[in-house]
């Protein structure tokens, strides 16, 4: 028997069949598949929390959302210290279990209150509620890849991470499917308990991860990975912004979340002119959102690894800054309905699928340290200080005028600048990358 025919054997049916998907090795199969459902839980966790937040959100008033905003940026900012300090202070093992059980506590915790709360208890328990949630998503999702670009690297992440993010959309499908059909029948207590215990399941895939990280062959070791990391609580902020590769990755992300809020409000602008019926609107959304699913699954599955290994890091991060250039320009051309859901599915399938993937490459190169701290500050901090500097940017241009001819240069100019940056970084990645392999 020969040396290629072994491995197939030896993990039988389900390794042939992922191979077909995915250029994966024998001994990263098993570590991809708890990576799979390690993400999988998470998004389901978020997606069964999501609609309870943001019918809270409305139920404390519409013009209250921009002070739900700034909240979620401010605890970005305070959460972002104690996180740092379990990174220095504890190894992985603890300190990501830890992570997601003061998270869990958390769920459970609202569970409790939104059961005994009074209805205007319920309100100012909401508007907390939407604050909290807001942050957890950014931070979960963040801790999953900080694990994961700690565990690969860059020449696997290329082929394996586009199938990994695939879990995080089954999850979001999953979570939002159940709240779906349960919402009607399950009160918001019990839907939260579930997403506490989907917190529990992600908990067990990292200690699955860390007795299988070792068969990888990849950096850290055994024994380094058992010992904590060290630094200090604020390396993370300070290497974020004085090291030009971070700050650029910071400004990718920046940049991506100023564009987003510039196309959140062009579509609110076109749906309300489009469909005055609430209801028609609800199932415009919903019908956006199938289609991003789809398409983003699909790519994630099928395409992504083999895109990133064929035209490399900096052409895959360039595309979305890419198609958004174009895409603002369509949009000044032919401002209708048709153009907006276009413009969206391929934006956000592109994010899910191709940018998201590609940027978390851009951390398999940085220091152990920076994998964690930096990262985590700037997939959580920076990103929700790009939606707010995208919301008061479009404040301003609409006190001069709300004119495309105004918005559109300047959304277009923006998206120009990603697109250098973008191309920047992947040709940096690349070079660092090749630098640490020949060492």
């Amino acid at each position: 028997m020969s040396n290629q025919e072994r491995p197939a054997l030896e993990y039988g049916v389900p390794y042939r069949l992922l191979r077909r998907v995915i250029a994966v090795e024998p001994a990263e199969a098993r570590v991809v598949v708890w990576c799979w459902l390690y993400i999988f839980a998470v998004l389901s966790s978020y997606y069964i929390m999501r609609p309870i937040r943001d019918a809270m959100g409305v139920a404390g008033g519409v013009n209250n959302l921009q002070w739900l905003f700034t909240g979620t940026l401010i605890g970005m900012l305070v959460l972002n210290l104690p996180f740092a300090w379990l990174v220095k202070t504890l190894p992985r093992s603890r300190f990501i279990p830890l992570s997601y059980r003061f998270f869990a506590l958390g769920i459970l915790a609202f569970a409790v209150a939104l059961y005994v709360a009074t209805p205007p208890q319920t309100v100012w328990i909401g508007r907390v509620f939407f604050i909290w949630t807001s942050v957890y998503n950014l931070f979960v999702v963040s801790i999953f890849w900080q694990l994961n670009v700690d565990l690969f690297s860059p020449e696997q992440g290329k082929r394996l991470f586009g199938f990994i993010a695939a879990g995080a959309t089954v999850g979001a499908i999953v979570g939002s499917g159940l709240v779906a059909g349960l919402g009607h029948y399950l009160p918001a207590t019990a839907l939260l308990i579930g997403a506490a215990l989907l917190l529990e399941i992600a908990v067990f895939a990292v200690g699955r991860l860390a007795r299988l990280s070792p068969a990888l062959h990849h950096r850290p070791t055994q024994p380094v990975e058992e010992r904590p990391i060290g630094g200090g609580v604020f390396a993370g902020i300070r290497h974020a912004l004085g090291s030009p590769y971070l700050l650029n990755v910071s400004l990718f992300i920046l940049l991506f979340a100023v564009t987003a809020t510039f196309l959140y409000f062009q579509q609110a602008a076109i749906v309300a002119r489009s469909f005055p019926d609430r209801g028609a609107q609800t199932a415009f959304f919903a019908s956006i959102d199938l289609a991003v699913n789809c398409l983003t699954l699909g790519v994630q599955l099928f395409l992504t690894g083999r895109i990133v290994v064929l035209f490399g890091v900096a052409l895959a991060l360039a595309f979305l800054p890419a198609l958004t250039a174009v895409g603002f320009a369509g949009l000044a051309l032919l401002p209708g309905i048709g153009a907006i859901a276009a413009f969206q599915v391929l934006r956000r399938a592109g994010d899910y699928a191709i940018a998201r993937p590609t940027r978390e490459i851009l951390f398999t190169v940085v220091a152990r340290e920076d994998r964690y701290k930096a990262k985590s500050f700037i997939d959580t901090v920076v990103y929700r200080f790009g939606d707010q500097l995208g919301a008061w940017s479009v404040a301003l241009l609409r006190l001069l005028g709300d004119n495309a001819a105004i918005t559109t240069p300047i959304v277009i100019a923006v998206a120009l600048v990603w697109l250098v940056n973008a191309l920047w970084l992947g040709r940096r990645q690349t070079a660092m990358g090749a630098a640490a392999a020949s060492e």
